[in-house]
């Protein structure tokens, strides 16, 4: 994350202090190291040490919340990914997550390219990352000719790359990796959506998610 905390009550404000229960269940059987980009005050690391009684890394670029974080997890690097991959021993980890990350960089497909040495013999890249076709900013900007900016959500005023299903599909695979689960979550219950759904035979399926939960293993094909 790289905005600037103004104030200690920011530290512990949800946008650093999440949880993510529902990105548990894709973190594979028997991880035993995982290191988690954009760990925040490290709530996700420290329900992965509790569960799978692994070792948990994480990476932080905002001082104050990462000072948190370490009273969680086994090591934090405070400092921006591009320059804390160079911080992390090659081949290690056997799960690497990145929840709600990749969107807040300027080149998160060098990022991911560069995460591929740091990963053990089939190990995987869990992420969660926001569908800009989500029904509530669809509706928005297709209903309403609005794409205004805000604090948090889709159009969260740090975010500098937007992606939908299709494209997440077409920059894993370009980037050489295998996907091994890709799937909708945080669903919307808007009947109209699924009224409109049903009317345009299923083409607005992927706009019931706010995200998507993806997990991707760099591909062995040469």
């Amino acid at each position: 994350m790289s905005e600037v905390i103004q104030s200690p009550n920011e530290v512990t404000s949800l946008y650093f202090s999440q949880s993510r229960s529902e990105m548990l269940t894709y973190i594979p059987q028997g991880t035993n190291r995982l290191l988690d980009v954009g760990c925040g005050t490290g709530e996700f690391g420290a329900q992965l040490k509790s569960i799978f009684k692994c070792e948990v890394w994480g990476i932080e670029l905002v001082n104050e919340v990462a000072v948190v974080a370490k009273t969680y997890l086994d090591k934090v690097i405070i400092n921006d990914i591009n320059i804390a991959i160079n911080d992390l021993p090659d081949a290690y980890f056997d799960c690497i997550s990145c929840n709600d990350v990749l969107e807040h960089l300027v080149d998160p497909f060098t990022v991911l390219k560069s995460l591929k040495s740091k990963l053990m013999t089939k190990g995987v890249i869990v992420c969660s990352i926001p569908n800009v076709r989500y029904w509530d900013n669809l509706k928005s900007l297709v209903l309403h000719k609005q794409w205004k900016y805000e604090d948090s959500g889709i159009l969260d005023r740090t975010h500098l790359r937007f992606f939908t299903e299709l494209s997440l599909r077409e920059m894993f695979v370009n980037l050489g990796f295998d996907i091994i689960q890709m799937e909708g979550i945080n669903p919307s219950r808007s009947r109209n959506l699924a009224l409109l759904n049903f009317l345009t035979g299923g083409s607005l399926k992927d706009a019931k998610y706010l995200q998507f939960a993806c997990v991707i293993r760099p591909s062995q094909m040469l």
